[in-house]
């Protein structure tokens, strides 16, 4: 039997709530543990093994000095879109650890902005069944014209829990 994730668990036990609820629900109790989350406002719209889809509406509170969303919370966005994704995965007695994020700037933000991070089959395997190990989460971030303001690439890891 396939052991889910507390993360994954937590997913299924909001999926008998009406959509807005359920993602309403998730942001609030993965910014309880992700705070710069909260802090930046970004908010779940999909949460699956396979993807995560999340946004962050271009509000005064994450814009820069030309009234786009900033760097910093574009690379955000992606970071927890890609840890989202992953958490889904990766078993309760492993811990999940961003190990290197690259983003390129390439354009100047439009309006909100969504994230989205995949993880095929042949991924998710891995992520289960070995101890320990890294892999690049796919994430692409478009902003309102559906266009992508940044290019990003976020390798992640996994290492056992140490029990104290």
């Amino acid at each position: 039997m396939e052991t889910k994730s507390h993360l994954n668990r937590t997913v299924q036990k909001l999926d008998r709530l009406s959509p807005r609820l359920r993602w309403w629900l998730l942001t609030w109790a993965f910014g309880r543990s992700v705070r710069f989350m909260r802090t930046g406002g970004v908010r779940f719209e999909d949460l699956t093994e396979e993807r995560a889809l999340l946004h962050i509406p271009n509000r005064k509170r994450v814009q820069n000095h030309i009234g786009s969303v900033h760097a910093t919370a574009m690379a955000l966005l992606a970071e927890t879109a890609s840890g989202a994704v992953l958490g889904m995965n990766v078993p309760d007695d492993r811990l999940p650890l961003l190990k290197n994020m690259q983003v390129d700037y390439l354009k100047r933000a439009k309006g909100d902005l969504r994230a989205e991070a995949t993880l095929d089959a042949a991924a998710r395997t891995r992520i289960r069944e070995e101890e320990k190990g890294e892999i690049v989460v796919p994430v692409k971030v478009t902003d309102e014209s559906g266009e992508q303001p940044i290019q990003c690439r976020m390798l992640w890891a996994w290492v056992p829990k140490h029990r104290r």
